[in-house]
């Protein structure tokens, strides 16, 4: 892949700080910047606890978003689900309502503070409303603490993530009834095939921006041989364009994809692609200007991660590289 200059980039840079409507995962305010490229708009956003070389397969997605384009689309339409942070199941209707039409829901647990109670009563609430439930740990149970909760909960799709590790993945799927997914162990690990090989999960949840782009997933998920997600990365209407485009590019259609998450913001870079009878159309998101402004501090950071993290892509960053 060709990497454009930083000047190029740093021109029609916008560095915005979102407001959401709950906290998740872990913030109520999410930073990220957009550029413009020849073929539209990218994004970086690797979160800001993220160093530099785990950032630069985000920057790598945002360059091809912008500089390449999305590929060939084989569907219009793309089939989400709900998500649902982690709230009071009295809190969960309003939630649902935002997704329209949607028949999955992924309800996150294993929050500091949640009880085993707690998500019960928040998984009964979605099921209620939706039919399909899926659940999403990032990581933070044990797996004696998975194994008990997943037997709790009831009947779901899968069990995203539900331990950190891919030894433990495969601990906890021997041990319970319940499909296992995998989103950390793929896409923060230096061998994204390792946890197939380990028999550790289901389903592969892949997302565009951690893996370094559209055309790279696409390749993934052609290797991978486990059913696949497209899910977001808590990505602005501009990375979930990129999302759409590759789970409309896919061989073989995805489980109802984590791409909904537009839903999560008081205000985005653009209108959000809106959910219509479950999914969400292919089509160019176009920022209108009226997303709010990171701080002159704030911007200045996101330039210099940006300077840093390009010298890597410039220097041989695989990521830098258009193949898996």
């Amino acid at each position: 892949m060709q990497i454009p200059s930083l000047g190029a980039l740093i021109d029609t840079a916008v560095v915005v700080a979102l407001p959401m409507r709950e906290r998740f995962r872990g913030i109520t305010v999410r930073e990220t910047m957009i550029f413009r490229g020849p073929h539209g708009w990218g994004e970086f956003g690797a979160f800001v606890e993220y160093d530099d070389t785990e950032a630069a397969w985000w920057l790598a997605a945002g360059i091809e978003a912008a500089f390449a384009g999305p590929p060939p689309a084989l569907r219009d339409r793309v089939p989400v689900n709900a998500t649902v942070p982690a709230v009071p199941a009295d809190a969960v209707a309003e939630i649902l309502a935002r997704y329209p039409g949607a028949r999955t829901a992924k309800v996150k647990v294993a929050d500091p503070g949640d009880s085993l109670d707690d998500e019960v009563a928040r998984i009964d609430a979605v099921r209620a409303v939706v039919p399909s439930v899926r659940v999403d740990a990032n990581g933070k149970w044990s797996v004696d603490q998975a194994v008990r909760a997943l037997k709790a909960l009831g009947e779901l799709e899968y069990a995203e993530q539900p331990c950190a590790t891919i030894e433990e993945l495969a601990a906890v799927r021997a041990a319970v009834d319940t499909p296992i997914a995998a989103d950390e162990s793929i896409r923060r690990a230096e061998d994204p095939l390792r946890v197939v090989r380990a028999g550790a999960a289901d389903v592969a949840v892949l997302k565009v921006a951690p893996l370094g782009g559209m055309r790279r997933v696409l390749a993934l998920a052609e290797q991978i041989d486990l059913r696949v997600v497209i899910s977001s990365a808590l990505d602005t209407a501009v990375g979930i364009s990129a999302g759409v485009a590759t789970a409309a590019a896919l061989a073989t259609p995805p489980l109802d994809c984590g791409l909904g998450t537009g839903n999560l913001f008081v205000a985005d870079v653009a209108p959000p692609i809106p959910v219509v009878d479950g999914a969400l159309l292919t089509g160019t998101v176009v920022p209108d200007g009226r997303a709010p402004l990171a701080s002159d501090d704030r911007r200045q950071w996101w330039l210099d991660r940006l300077a840093r993290v390009h010298g890597l892509l410039d220097g041989g960053h695989p990521a830098a590289s258009s193949e898996m």
